[in-house]
């Protein structure tokens, strides 16, 4: 597979501050990551870095293999911060400043404004969209030129449900085109709906990273209940492969390593003379996962 961006070691230090710490990921062509961490973790000073915005103290990074600078951003649609858009100008024009500096002309601007849905609003003034279709005009933007990587800081930030809808499906569809896409997201349920793979960062370190799928993968949550409660409490704790998370009533809700199945333990506890009324396996969410790592790493 082949590797678009290999960061290796970058830190940036501002006064006594690191907001990133000697952080090193690869991307592949065709990944679609999202880069998670509470605020202050240093997303947005990463992204700034990889652009090229921000120098870093120390470590590097190169795109296709050995390009940065300018001749790198040529390749890549990027969207940090919300671009100025002239209230009274319409969409075209507007769209025509950015179309200019990469060389491009009204057939691309055209194209643009329709894979983002906004073909039929070309003539409008930019003050009379709605903060969803500005959003939308915003990604248009970083997509003139067909560049080969997007990358975007907070895309769905401010927007109602309808409007996060949208820009989810405009995301999902450039990725079927095969673009490679880096997304910084503070919103969870929206990085798993859209990203194949995830960096977790905190304080400017890479506490996890890998495929989503992995990272729920990791371990089973199941939630069981018997009559017979007190039994059933004595012999969780004594089985290696199970960890009580939460006891209420009558209702257990465990944790059991990967290689042991439900149905291991229903079989087990039945040997044992417990007859569950409920096995109910847990699905795992990556807001379960993101806040779980977060907490383990409290001291760092």
């Amino acid at each position: 597979m082949e590797t678009i961006l290999s960061v290796e070691s970058i830190s940036k230090i501002f006064g006594n501050l690191t907001a990133v710490d000697q952080l090193s990921f690869k991307v592949q062509k065709g990944e679609v990551i999202g880069m998670l961490g509470p605020n202050g973790s240093g997303k947005t000073t990463t992204l700034s870095i990889i652009l090229s915005v921000k120098q870093a103290s120390s470590g590097h990074f190169s795109w296709f293999n050995g390009l940065s600078g300018e001749m790198a951003n040529r390749r890549i649609g990027s969207l940090i911060e919300v671009p100025y858009f002239y209230p009274y100008l319409n969409l075209e024009r507007n769209l025509a400043i950015t179309a200019l500096a990469r060389g491009k002309g009204e057939n691309d601007i055209l194209r643009v404004l329709d894979e983002v849905g906004l073909l039929k609003r070309s003539k409008s003034s930019y003050y009379t969209l709605s903060l969803g279709m500005k959003q939308r005009l915003a990604l248009a933007s970083t997509l003139i030129g067909d560049p080969e990587v997007l990358i975007f800081d907070e895309p769905t930030n401010g927007l109602d449900p309808e409007g996060i809808a949208e820009v989810r499906e405009l995301i999902k569809s450039q990725a079927v085109k095969g673009k490679t896409i880096i997304m910084a997201s503070h919103i969870l349920d929206e990085v798993e709906k859209v990203c194949s793979s995830v960096i977790i960062l905190k304080k400017g370190k890479c506490i996890a990273s890998g495929k989503v799928s992995e990272l729920l993968n990791k371990k089973q949550i199941v939630i069981i209940e018997s009559d017979d409660s007190d039994l059933l409490s004595v012999l969780i704790n004594q089985n290696r492969s199970c960890k009580v998370l939460s006891k209420e009533d009558k209702q257990f809700t465990i944790e059991i390593e990967t290689d042991y199945t439900p149905s291991d333990l229903n079989s087990w506890l039945f040997s044992k003379g417990i007859i569950l009324n409920r096995l109910e396996p847990k699905h795992l969410t990556l807001e379960s996962q993101f806040l779980e790592l977060v907490g383990k790493t409290q001291n760092l």
